[in-house]
């Protein structure tokens, strides 16, 4: 097969992401746009009609994934974490990392995988940033439930990125533990060079542009997350870590125009690069180690529920009501991008069997699919349940 012209991969690329919303909003079922982008990657890819590759698209995706942690970190609250929401997240969590040890213990025991540490660190994972504007779409961040949700993808994120450093990191746990700290360290220099530039006032003083062609805290914005991004791969951390911490660190900095630069985010980030992220990560499934064997991917879909969804049941029980326990179960089930993260890992590493990185990144598409649709159909039949019960 003869290599594909960068600029048609892109262009492919580009109108695939343009048509996903138009095809959503045309056809019933009120699927996410996401999941019509990963389809039409697979279409564009080069296991069918080979317009595009993902090899030529390869750091445009690592911005949108990149974005995509970038506004996650951004939209966390730390006082969250100490709140009701954030401390049962917390829990909840390390129920799930249990129930995923035992679970991938028995799946390595029985010769199903060999990939014991990808496969533990994946079951527990949440994908905040893919849910949030689907979510945000069908009003439930707007409700009750919007904290609970928010600070249980916001720790199914952070705290299996935080595993993926110890665990999945060339040097070894004891190299994982002190590029953590050089991150750490990094992240908190950030941080105290951010403070120090409000303090002085220097926005004001130089009277930095913000629209028209100057777009000044858009730019140093970027730099901010080119530097730890950057940081985190030479301490050979995977990137979302470094784009999740920026989150974080621009959340802190909170400029006067605050409002102003998060339009300006979601503009370039859902406008521009996280839907590349996603149409390249439908190019690279590997569709014919899928078919040859849809029972793998069966199994990790199913286990995404079991392991990261059903404990939201129990952990729940005093805060939501069934209704919303259920919708819990299915939101936090869902993940993708950390997926994409571990299966490009655990193949460059070789500790991974492709074949399981092309049924887990599978799972997470399908989750992706599946379950935030069930879980704003619960919403839509207990708020039509709640009004006839109030007319009646």
């Amino acid at each position: 097969m003869s290599p594909v012209d960068p600029l048609k991969s892109l262009f492919w690329v580009i109108l695939v992401a343009a048509l996903a919303p138009i095809v959503a909003r045309v056809l019933p079922g009120r699927l996410p746009a996401v999941v019509f982008m990963i389809i039409g990657g697979v279409l564009i890819g080069p296991e069918v009609l080979a317009n595009a590759s993902p090899d030529d698209m390869s750091l445009l995706s690592t911005l949108g994934l990149s974005f995509l942690f970038l506004l996650a970190g951004y939209e966390l609250e730390p006082t969250l974490m100490r709140q009701p929401p954030g401390k049962i997240a917390i829990r909840s969590w390390f129920v799930s990392a249990a129930l995923s040890l035992a679970v991938t213990a028995l799946l390595y025991q029985a010769g199903i995988i060999n990939d014991f540490v990808e496969i533990a660190i994946a079951l527990t994972t949440t994908a905040l940033g893919t849910l949030l504007p689907i979510l945000r779409d069908a009003g439930v961040m707007d409700g009750p439930l919007g904290p609970y949700v928010f600070a249980a993808g916001a720790v199914g994120e952070f705290f299996p990125i935080v595993a993926m450093a110890l665990l999945l990191t060339s040097s070894g746990p004891i190299g994982g533990l002190f590029a953590l700290f050089g991150m750490a360290a990094a992240t908190l220099i950030a941080l105290l060079i951010i403070r120090w530039v409000k303090r002085k006032g220097w926005g004001e003083k130089l009277r930095l542009p913000e629209d028209a062609t100057g777009q000044t805290t858009l730019r140093w914005t970027l730099v901010l997350l080119a530097g730890l991004v950057l940081a985190a791969d030479d301490f050979g951390l995977d990137v979302v870590l470094g784009a999740f911490l920026a989150g974080v660190v621009l959340r802190q900095w909170a400029p006067v125009s605050a409002e102003s630069l998060e339009r300006k985010l979601e503009a370039v980030g859902y406008g521009v690069f996280i839907p590349i992220f996603f149409v390249t990560s439908g190019m690279k499934l590997d569709i014919i180690s899928i078919l040859e064997n849809p029972l793998r991917l069966l199994l990790f879909f199913v286990l995404l529920f079991a392991v990261r969804g059903l404990p939201q049941l129990f952990m729940y029980r005093g805060q939501l009501d069934r209704v919303q326990r259920w919708q819990m179960v299915f939101l936090t089930a869902t993940a993708l991008p950390l997926l994409v993260a571990l299966a490009d890992v655990g193949t460059e590493s070789g500790l991974m069997l492709p074949e399981n990185a092309a049924a887990l990144v599978g799972a997470g598409a399908l989750s992706v699919l599946v379950f935030p649709l069930v879980a704003t159909t619960l919403k839509s039949k207990s708020t039509a349940t709640s009004v006839e019960s109030a007319t009646g």
